[in-house]
């Protein structure tokens, strides 16, 4: 998953290179979820996550994902690195969803921290191109390359030593309803609804959260240099992998959605404070970003882990497909609202606004749980 974030790391170096406005320079990102979108919308489509073997389906995916990253390398247009950044969306498709499936295969009884490790690798695997720049300064080729490496070995450990657990989902020959199937199941809706207002909030504080580290640290009194500034976003973004581990952990103790409502009414009550913070020490700063870091994704894998029990288990893979399908479709808007946000009124009312979706989540969710106290 470092292949994620490697053109957001770079975005500076190419902005300067080919004299990209804001706009372009978020799309750097937005243009991964977009590929993914497609990506998931494929695979939920032709069932691929429910029919293909997951190792050799995440293993292929990923070696694919490391090349179509590396075409940024050879890029001398915007377009390419477009074109090169949508492609590295796309096979990632194929990498995420099957991850917690496969990690779903192996736990049943505490399968919320079995995703929410899962889910938590990811976060320090998208935050890692951070940390590579923070010792790689001024040049792109050890991101990019690095990045790609990292994921043809993550392949590499997939095919040659995963193998599924005790607890596999049932196969089920291709269908063309199998998404209908998942849409109308209403535990699943209510799922994805929390999942919705979640994403809305999550991807825009990965994409923009070094971005405002960076303005933050240039309006301080202290400047702190760009190398501390790369090496910050990455120690904040990947502390939340810590999160994913205590929602894990709490969630399987005390249920999935009181920790869903706890950790976005958090998250967002970060959202709505993080631009108090903007021009004070980088310490400061990066101090109240890493909580909010910590909780804006400690429920992630929680929503996955409602969706594995929320609908039949031939649909297992096809249902977490769909549900992150339409997430990072959500993400393409969100993403793309901080700029002109932050060029109008400043970081406190964009990020603010980011709180919007940890509202939505929650409102989802206690219907959610309603919904399973009458049935109980």
């Amino acid at each position: 998953m470092s292949l994620w974030f490697a053109g957001t790391a770079v975005s500076p170096l190419l902005q300067e290179r080919w004299s990209l406005d804001a706009g372009q320079v978020g799309w750097l990102t937005a243009i991964v979820q977009l590929g993914f979108v497609v990506g998931t919308a494929l695979a939920a489509v032709l069932n691929l996550a429910d029919l293909v073997p997951s190792r050799y389906y995440v293993a292929s995916c990923a070696t694919l994902g490391a090349i179509a990253n590396g075409v940024l390398l050879v890029s001398d247009r915007f377009a390419i690195a477009l074109a090169s950044r949508f492609l590295t969306g796309l096979f990632l498709a194929g990498v995420y969803p099957p991850a917690m499936k496969m990690a779903a295969t192996w736990f049943r009884s505490r399968r919320g921290l079995a995703i929410g490790i899962i889910v938590g690798a990811l976060t320090i695997g998208k935050a890692t191109p951070f940390l590579v720049k923070s010792f790689a300064w001024g040049d792109l080729v050890p991101v990019i390359a690095g990045s790609s490496l990292l994921a043809v070995s993550g392949a590499a450990i997939i095919v040659i030593a995963y193998r599924d657990g005790p607890y596999p989902f049932a196969a089920r020959p291709f269908s063309w309803g199998l998404v209908g199937t998942v849409l109308r199941t209403p535990r699943w809706r209510l799922a994805t609804g929390g999942y919705l207002g979640h994403m809305f909030e999550l991807y825009s504080f990965w994409a923009w959260i070094p971005a405002f580290l960076a303005a933050s640290t240039a309006a301080s009194r202290e400047p702190a240099n760009e190398r501390a500034v790369a090496l910050t976003a990455f120690l904040v973004i990947a502390f939340g992998a810590l999160g994913c581990v205590w929602g894990g952990v709490a969630a399987d103790r005390r249920g999935r959605e009181r920790v869903i409502t706890i950790a976005l009414a958090l998250s967002g009550s970060c959202a709505l404070l993080a631009g108090v913070f903007f021009g004070l020490d980088l310490r400061l700063t990066a101090a109240m970003v890493a909580v909010w870091s910590f909780f804006v994704i400690a429920d992630s894998a929680q929503f996955s882990a409602l969706v594995t029990e929320a609908v039949p288990p031939h649909a297992v893979g096809t249902a977490l497909t769909t549900q992150t399908c339409l997430g990072f479709l959500l993400t393409l808007v969100s993403i793309q609202l901080v700029p002109p946000i932050v060029e109008r009124s400043g970081w406190a009312a964009a990020f603010g606004m980011l709180a919007l979706g940890p509202v939505a989540g929650i409102l989802a969710i206690r219907s959610l749980a309603r919904r399973r106290e009458v049935t109980a």
